[in-house]
C-alpha cells in the first residue's frame, strides 16, 4: 500500500502563488507515475499535471501549462506542484495520485491506484 498526504493549500489572491506538496509513504517503490488532479464545486475531477519518478517526464493540462510546474524529490518521496499566476477558476480541491504502472494515460484518473485526501485551494478575485 501507498499513503499520500497533500499539504500547502490555502487562500490566495488572484495572481498569487502556492506550492502544494504530496508526501508518499509505504511501498513507494511500487509506483511509477505521480499525478495531480483537481475538483471544483459542481464539476468532475480533472487532470492537472503528472510526473514520472524515473526520468522526471512531466505532463500538463492545457489550462495550467506555463503557470504550474510539477516536480519531484525522489529522496524525500515527495511531489510538488508550484502554482503561479493563480486565477479564481483554479479554485478546487487538489488531489495527489499515484500509479503503479508506467504505461498509463496520465490524464485518466481511473488509471491511478492510490489517492490522497485532497487539499483545498481557494483563489479570490
Amino acid at each position: 500500500q501507498v499513503q499520500l498526504v497533500e499539504s500547502g493549500g490555502g487562500l490566495v489572491q488572484a495572481g498569487g502563488s502556492l506550492r502544494l506538496s504530496c508526501a508518499a509513504s509505504g511501498r513507494t517503490f511500487s509506483t511509477s507515475v505521480m499525478g495531480w488532479f483537481r475538483q471544483a464545486p459542481g464539476k468532475e475531477r480533472e487532470f492537472v499535471a503528472a510526473i514520472t519518478w524515473t526520468g522526471g517526464n512531466s505532463y500538463y493540462a492545457g489550462s495550467v501549462k506555463g503557470r504550474f510546474t510539477i516536480s519531484r524529490d525522489n529522496a524525500k518521496n515527495t511531489v510538488y506542484l508550484q502554482m503561479n499566476s493563480l486565477a479564481p477558476e483554479d479554485t478546487a480541491v487538489y488531489y495527489c495520485a499515484a500509479a503503479r504502472s508506467a504505461s498509463i494515460v496520465v490524464q485518466v484518473e481511473r488509471m491511478y491506484d492510490y489517492w490522497g485526501q485532497g487539499t483545498q485551494v481557494t483563489v479570490s478575485s
